[in-house]
């Protein structure tokens, strides 16, 4: 089969890897740079948290997931996974049960009440009687290295094709094909669509219409030197236990500090400047000042904002199926990244109508 892929985000280079091993044709087209440093995808770093403390089968999938980038790494050559861990921040009658779904998806947990841990990470200021668990099997994706080796692996394939800088403009889901800006048709055998932020343009209006877009800004930070080590023994923490929803990523592998929240993330009409505004780098800091010991902004060294999509219904991505060989798979923000070895996989078995059989699929209940 030729399967066009649309959009060379983190999904578009997984799935175009994935069409290539299943012995496929695929081209890969991107309106920019491939990978395109302007994507959603594109950033230092991701994480890999499992614990989904109500959905114990979204947390085996995340285990799976966890696995799966293990076998991406060794299939691409590259160091692209650091498997540190990650930290959350419950309330003590949570603790058990976290342990519990963890264990049952196949993964370690170790606990901490307040004094361990204030007295193990004593680089964060917890609130006050916090508790937490740590999962084993969870990590940081090193993204900007994952999306330079997929390119680097497809380059090297005489069944890939990598088309640059060609906006699709159209797509024809009765005879699978795609239109380019300057007229150009590429037809094949099924087109698979992942282009992020920009899926909108794509698709008909009442999917588009179930389509919110969102611009969330981060912040890296350069820690002190005299810090670096227990700064790099950190692991990712996806909540504070605080109302802001703040998230924070180690140092890792020459990474910056990278922190976020919810609370900087907001609903907006287009996609535009990734740059960091100063209201919302001086909102972050302020969050975090009181959390993160001696932050402030001295200690940043850039910002970044992205952009994803959400389903209007259900806050989550969105797989729309145009025609019998055209799929569409609209993102959600840094869940899709942890989650897309499983998604592509998914994905260019629905497009190429291969039979389900052993290997691993995405569960309808992952975000």
């Amino acid at each position: 089969m030729r399967i066009v892929v649309v959009g060379a985000g983190v999904i578009g280079l997984l799935s175009a890897v994935q069409i290539v091993a299943d012995g496929h044709r695929v081209v890969l087209v991107d309106q920019a740079d491939i990978p395109f440093a302007g994507s959603t995808s594109s950033d230092w770093h991701r994480v890999i948290r499992a614990l989904h403390l109500d959905d114990p089968v979204a947390t085996a999938d995340a285990v799976l997931a966890h696995h799966q980038w293990l076998r991406l790494q060794r299939l691409l050559s590259t160091r692209i996974y650091e498997p540190v861990g990650a930290l959350h921040v419950l309330p003590a009658d949570d603790l058990a049960r976290a342990q519990q779904v963890l264990s049952g998806a196949g993964s370690g947990a170790h606990l901490f009440g307040p004094l361990s841990l204030a007295s193990t990470y004593t680089q964060i200021r917890f609130p006050d009687g916090a508790t937490a668990v740590l999962e084993d099997l969870a990590g940081v994706l090193l993204a900007d290295r994952v999306l330079a080796a997929c390119r680097g692996w497809l380059r090297q394939s005489p069944r890939a094709e990598l088309v640059p800088h060609r906006a699709v403009v159209a797509v024809d889901a009765d005879n699978p094909a795609v239109r380019l800006a300057d007229g150009e048709v590429l037809s094949a055998d099924a087109v698979l669509l992942t282009a992020g932020a920009w899926s909108r343009g794509l698709l008909p209006a009442p999917l588009a219409d179930e389509l919110v877009l969102c611009r969330q800004s981060m912040v890296f930070c350069g820690v002190p030197a005299q810090d670096a080590a227990v700064w790099s023994a950190t692991p990712p923490i996806s909540t504070f236990g605080t109302s802001n929803g703040g998230w924070l990523v180690p140092p890792i592998a020459g990474t910056p500090l990278k922190l976020s929240a919810a609370s900087a993330c907001r609903v907006v009409t287009e996609v535009g400047d990734i740059s960091t505004p100063a209201y919302w780098r001086d909102h972050l800091v302020e969050e975090f000042a009181p959390l993160v010991r001696g932050l402030g902004a001295d200690w940043l060294t850039g910002g970044r904002d992205a952009y994803y999509l959400m389903r209007r219904s259900t806050g989550g991505p969105m797989v729309a199926v145009l025609g019998e060989r055209v799929v569409s798979y609209a993102a959600c923000g840094g869940s899709s990244f942890k989650f897309a070895p499983l998604i592509a996989r998914s994905l260019v078995r629905q497009v190429s109508g291969a039979a389900a059989g052993a290997e691993p699929v995405l569960s309808p209940t992952v975000p």
